[in-house]
Parts: structure tokens; sequence; C-alpha cells
């Protein structure tokens, strides 16, 4: 029995250190669409001319859609895990705001 219990145990472990692994990779995707946004955003902002505007405003919204996915996707994970209060990820992951709130004409 206690060999048993033993293999039980680590397995346990393994099944609790992979959860872990896939959310912390989980993290870090959304860590890259959210950089990702970023530099979209700045792009538009620093962009002066009206010809390439609709091509940054194309890029930054798929960017900012990529990142409301992956945002989409750890909080699904996190549900799964039941981790049920986001707060932390609305504080160290917050949305990429719309274009009425970039501050860019």
């Amino acid at each position: 029995m206690g060999r048993t219990r033993d293999a039980h145990g680590r397995i346990e472990k393994e099944i609790a250190a992979e959860k872990a692994a896939a959310l912390g990779r989980t993290g870090e995707r959304l860590e890259a669409a959210l950089h990702e946004a970023r530099e979209a955003a700045k792009r538009l902002a620093a962009e002066d001319g009206a010809a390439d505007r609709g091509t940054l405003v194309a890029a930054y919204e798929q960017a900012r859609a990529r990142a409301q996915a992956a945002r989409t996707a750890l909080l699904i994970q996190r549900e799964a895990l039941g981790l049920r209060h986001h707060r932390v990820v609305d504080q160290v992951f917050p949305e990429p705001p719309g274009l009425d709130r970039l501050g860019s004409p």
C-alpha cells in the first residue's frame, strides 16, 4: 500500500508541475502578445502621415485582438485550475486600449 501511495503522490506532483508550467507558458504568450500590441501602438502614435495610418491601425487592431485572445486563454486556464479571482491578471496584464483611448488622432 505504501508504494502505491508514493507512486500516486509522485504522479500528483508531476500533474501539479505540468499545470504550473502550462499556466506559465500561457502567461508568456500573453506577455508577448501585449508587447506586440504596445509596439504597434507606439508605431501608430509616431506615424504622422495619413498614407500609412490605415495599415498601422489594422496592425494595432490585429495585435490587440491577439492579446485579447491570449488574455482570455489565460483566464480560462486559471478558471480550470480553480483560480476564480483575476484581479492580479487585470493588474499585471491589462487589456490593450481601444483605438479611441490610444490618444492618437
